[in-house]
């Protein structure tokens, strides 16, 4: 199995300046991406070894991954 980092610039590349907008004008936004950047690192060492948990933990992190990615991406597309 291939692990790899899902950065928001990789899932979301065509929105590159707007992500950089964001982070710099809208302190939700750059909460959220913050917040997400912090819980993709965690998934990836998990997945990678490196931090040890529970299958169950490990699930949590990634639902909120993806639940922070929904929000960028609603915050991208108003």
């Amino acid at each position: 199995m291939t692990l790899e980092k899902h950065s928001l610039l990789q899932e979301f590349p065509e929105f590159r300046q707007r992500i950089h907008q964001l982070k710099t004008t809208d302190h939700h936004f750059a909460r959220l991406f913050s917040e997400y950047h912090e819980v993709d690192h965690e998934v990836f060492r998990i997945e990678q070894g490196t931090e040890v948990s529970s299958d169950d933990y490990l699930e949590e992190r990634k639902k909120l991954r993806l639940k922070l990615k929904d929000q960028l991406f609603s915050a991208l597309n108003a």
